[in-house]
């Protein structure tokens, strides 16, 4: 019998991913992986308020045995905290120096999921591994979920070809209320558990008091972008990201604003009132670029963020491995840190990161 090792998160989806492989004759085996210290998930600056009676990972886990039990698999479970911290947090962090706005997700199955978890079910002896992702692996090709709200093709964009080996996407093809509903059919434990949203290893704690306890806070001040006149004082720009419109801490104006750059090396954010034209650019230059697909094509579409649209795409391949983007159709808010992902059609070619920005061939002097 086909042995399938299944990461279960503790959520609805990874459960029923692995029900429906079970219900297709494979021998299912789930796997808990452990990415972050439930001690470190406390606020360590030993603030009480952030402070949790039980560590969400620890809850995720007994959720995930609970799911387990009733679909009869025995589940497993490792430890990635140090590799975690190495590859994905570290990257996060220096990131959020550097001003930009990253994306840990991508980094997290290209490292952690198809990397090391693979290498774990391998010893467990898995034939396949499978996740709860909503994907599809066609012939060793990445392609979306049918269900174009739930389509995770974006956060699988830098993982290459050889990791999509012996990947099982049994999401892939189903719509997110179809998943909910035969989980409550077969009664499980997490039919009605809320899917997770942000950052996995903050949760749901104040995002400014988390980072906090990792980069030092370095106010400094907010100019008007257009006038150049200072209008209030940040708390440090690793907690802005550009199109931002609230919680900005300009001085008593009420008029619409947004963050649209960051001056690093001065310490200034950038804010912009009224219409969004600081927003637009129309190419933008990636590096750590990552191809699944052998194809190199010189038109495609891109998404700039997760659920955002897809835009048509001209690419000029450059030398050190860096990607020129470009879109005649001017784009809101190309932020750099985040992935800039490419389609054909349904096909998720790849990705690289977005490290500057430009408007009418000018790089923008506020990003």
């Amino acid at each position: 019998m086909t042995k399938v090792i299944v990461g279960i998160s503790g959520g609805v989806d990874s459960a029923v991913a692995a029900y429906l492989l079970k219900k297709d004759g494979y021998e299912v085996e789930g796997l808990f992986m452990r990415n972050w210290d439930s001690m470190i998930n406390n606020d360590i600056s030993g603030n009480p308020n952030l402070n949790n009676t039980i560590c969400p990972q620890e809850q995720d886990y007994n959720d995930a045995l609970e799911a387990c039990k009733i679909l009869d698999i025995p589940l497993h479970r490792v430890d990635f905290i140090k590799e975690y911290w190495d590859y994905v947090f570290t990257y996060f962090l220096e990131e959020l120096k550097k001003g930009r706005t990253p994306n840990p997700d991508l980094l997290c199955n290209k490292y952690i999921k198809f990397d090391l978890f693979k290498k774990e079910a391998k010893k467990l002896g898995a034939d396949y591994i499978a996740t709860g992702h909503y994907a599809q692996n066609k012939d060793n090709k990445l392609l979306r979920g049918i269900d174009q709200n739930k389509d995770q093709s974006y956060f699988l964009a830098m993982i290459s070809k050889e990791q999509l080996n012996h990947v099982l996407f049994p999401l892939g093809g189903l719509e997110k209320a179809k998943v909910r509903e035969i989980a409550k059919e077969i009664h499980l434990n997490v039919a009605n558990k809320k899917d997770s949203t942000g950052i996995c290893f903050i949760g749901e704690r104040n995002y400014q008091e988390f980072i906090k306890n990792y980069l030092k806070p370095n106010p400094g001040p907010i100019l008007n972008v257009a006038t150049k006149e200072q209008i209030g004082m940040h708390t440090g720009l690793m907690n802005y990201t550009i199109g931002q419109r609230r919680n900005v801490g300009i001085n008593g104006n009420t008029e619409r604003h947004y963050v649209c750059g960051k001056d690093v090396k001065n310490n200034i954010l950038y804010v912009a009132f009224g219409n969004s034209e600081y927003l637009y650019s129309d190419a933008c230059l990636l590096e750590d670029i990552n191809f699944i697909s052998e194809k190199r094509p010189n038109k495609c579409t891109a998404k700039f963020r997760y659920r955002g649209e897809d835009y048509p795409v001209s690419l000029e391949y450059l030398d050190n491995n860096q990607i020129k983007v470009i879109y005649p159709e001017k784009i809101k808010s190309v932020t750099p840190g985040q992935a800039c992902v490419f389609y054909l059609k349904e096909e998720c070619l790849g990705c690289g990161i977005i490290k500057e920005v430009y408007k009418n061939n000018e790089k923008l002097f506020y990003l």
